[in-house]
């Protein structure tokens, strides 16, 4: 019976991790936990939804949450402005990137990314470690760290627990992430296994380092990083070694790296048993609109992903029944909006057919526009989540939500 729970995302779940994983649910269910910057305010009956708040030093976040992605201090084609008019509570930065250009110290001196960039929400900051991966031609990792060669021009650079602590202090982050080992899909489990255990070692000396700087005495937050990569056990060791240490909240890393999508969701689901059920959980660079929702009735809390902004630059347009494109022949008469009723400026304000003509006219308004309705769209997506765990129908409203949008429906193709 308890395995319907999870028909709707392809999961087969262990029985031990399926013993957790109840056994978590009637916790959070039976008893509402609080720390001192994360509070579940309710949780779904049918599912492992949660309802939670999260408190920073810029604000309190609602969770479930999207966090559009800002990787070099903007979201691209947006103003701090226009994020706040579509309710973005929290915006993603890069360790990595921002410390190439324009230099944290340079961050630092003109106040924080906050005063640098005019965004008074709040920042997380990945940490730099999944470059390793996207890059891994550039890079090489030791005990120590991780070596790069820049993209920019050649130049070395070094990330190890020290640096990234450090830099993430200079830019001001809200939430800085650990430095960590991704391991590639597929990768041999010898491999894996001493990822899994650097990832540790460096997690713990991410503490020590932030305890050093007063990073954490600041009010700021630090999340460790699960991995594991597609081996049950692993994901077990990482998710327990890091739990045993005091971190103010945890991420499900190395997925989506080019593994299939049940076994994205698998891994996220048999990951998520392990780590503390009064803490936030956040799945790293994705995902699609019902694969958020599919994590969410798994128990996650935080996403972030670049596909919404990066779609939108290539004239894609997220609808209730999927993803459409403007450039379609068919948009070129359209009085429509992009969704009907959809209650933000684009849908409000102009039709499918101009929206059309700017994509085709290769002009820079229709990135910006398309990218305010996509982020919109999610972060609205991400709202109703919210108020269904709250109401008590997540489960029933997620299922029908994601039947409709993958079906898709013939007056919209």
């Amino acid at each position: 019976m308890l395995l319907c729970r999870f028909c709707w995302v392809l999961l087969e779940l262990s029985k031990e991790v399926l013993k957790a994983c109840w056994k978590s649910s009637l916790l959070a269910f039976e008893q509402i936990q609080m720390t001192d910057h994360f509070q579940l305010i309710a949780t779904d009956v049918h599912s492992f939804a949660r309802r939670g708040r999260l408190q920073t030093l810029h604000g309190n976040i609602e969770t479930p949450i999207f966090m559009p992605v800002g990787t070099q201090g903007t979201v691209k084609g947006l103003t701090p402005k226009q994020l706040h008019e579509i309710d973005a509570q929290i915006i993603l930065g890069n360790t990595y990137h921002l410390n190439l250009r324009p230099g944290s110290d340079l961050v630092r001196d003109f106040g924080g990314l906050h005063s640098f960039m005019g965004w008074n929400g709040s920042i997380l900051t990945d940490s730099g470690g999944f470059q390793a991966f996207s890059l891994a031609k550039l890079s090489k990792i030791s005990e120590g760290g991780i070596s790069f060669q820049s993209h920019l021009d050649g130049s070395k650079v070094f990330l190890g627990p020290r640096e990234v602590m450090s830099i993430q202090a200079n830019l001001g982050s809200d939430i800085a992430m650990v430095i960590d080992e991704c391991p590639p899909f597929p990768c041999e489990k010898q491999d894996c296994v001493k990822a899994v255990e650097r990832t540790t070692r460096w997690a713990r000396k991410c503490l020590e380092v932030a305890d050093d700087i007063g990073f954490t005495a600041s009010g700021r937050h630090v999340f460790a990083i699960a991995q594991g990569s597609t081996f049950e056990d692993l994901r077990r060791q990482s998710a327990e070694e890091l739990s045993a240490l005091e971190f103010s909240g945890y991420a499900i890393g190395g997925v989506s790296v080019g593994e299939p999508e049940p076994e994205m969701l698998h891994q996220v689901g048999v990951t998520i048993p392990f780590l503390p059920l009064e803490k936030p959980r956040y799945t790293m660079g994705l995902g699609t609109p019902p694969q958020m929702l599919k994590m969410i009735g798994l128990g996650v809390d935080m996403f972030d992903c670049v596909l919404p902004s990066r779609v939108a630059r290539n004239g894609a347009f997220f609808t209730p029944f999927g993803m459409k494109n403007i450039r379609n022949a068919k948009f070129a008469k359209d009085p429509s909006p992009l969704v009907e009723g959809m209650d933000n400026y684009v849908c409000a304000n102009f039709s499918r057919a101009y929206l059309r003509h700017l994509t085709v006219a290769k002009e820079i308004l229709s990135c910006t526009l398309l990218t305010i309705h996509n982020l919109f769209f999610y972060l609205d997506l991400i709202k109703q989540a919210r108020d269904h765990i709250e109401s008590g129908d997540f489960s029933s409203w997620s299922r029908e939500w994601i039947e409709k949008y993958e079906s898709g429906d013939r007056s919209e193709n």
